[in-house]
């Protein structure tokens, strides 16, 4: 999972990253709104922390960027030293999903980041994940269409199906798609993963017909649409 943090405090925000990185989280610091929405523009992020009060505006002034300018925009849990209840209730009425004031607790972020990613991103219950007319076996790393089992995949083809149904509709950055499937520390040539994109695509049948668009996002990186069988978004 990608978390991006805006804090101009260099403590605050070490103590973020101290608290949350690890196997299950990257994180990425900020100081300033223009260099996180600048980041917005090339990279996918499944939670946003910001502080309220930022030598350039306010932490509410990105909200209000993120709600309108990104397509399914992550969850966004605010950590600022503003506590009185009614700021609590204008940044939730803003768009804000949670609200942590500072000092911070490291067990508390903790939880309320555990609890936003998992009502953002639910795991799968069973060894078999449905979506439209296409089936995921987990255990065997099978793909089965209208029940009917499709060309065998490679182990990173699978990974990188089930990335793109699992975040249907979803813009993924390719640094985010590469991460995911290769790895953090993968030197990965952009040739690779459009080869990748292109077999799948051919052997799980990716298009409109049969209610999917595996398209790529111009200067960003790709998104899986999920369709009427017609065609129709």
């Amino acid at each position: 999972m990608w978390i991006a943090v805006l804090d101009d405090d260099p403590a605050d925000a070490q103590g973020i990253r101290t608290t949350l990185e690890g196997p299950s989280y990257e994180l990425r610091l900020f100081s300033r709104k223009a260099e996180l929405a600048a980041a917005l523009r090339k990279t996918t992020f499944d939670l946003l922390i910001l502080d309220w009060n930022l030598p350039e505006g306010t932490g509410l002034d990105v909200v209000t960027l993120v709600r309108r300018t990104v397509p399914n925009p992550p969850p966004i849990l605010m950590v600022t030293a503003r506590a009185d209840e009614a700021d609590v209730v204008k940044a939730l009425e803003h768009g804000v999903d949670d609200y942590l004031a500072k000092p911070i607790s490291p067990p508390l972020l903790l939880a309320r980041v555990r609890a936003l990613l998992r009502r953002a991103f639910p795991a799968a219950a069973g060894s078999v994940e449905r979506y439209g007319d296409y089936e995921l076996d987990l255990v065997n790393g099978e793909v089965r269409f209208e029940g009917e089992a499709l060309p065998p995949l490679t182990p990173k083809e699978f990974t990188l199906c089930l990335l793109l149904f699992r975040n249907a509709n979803r813009a993924l950055s390719r640094d985010y798609i590469a991460s995911s499937v290769w790895g953090w520390n993968v030197e990965l040539s952009s040739r690779t993963m459009d080869s990748h994109i292109s077999k799948l695509r051919l052997k799980m049948g990716l298009r409109p017909q049969n209610g999917v668009r595996l398209s790529p996002v111009y200067g960003f990186g790709y998104r899986l649409e999920t369709l009427n069988r017609g065609g129709e978004t």
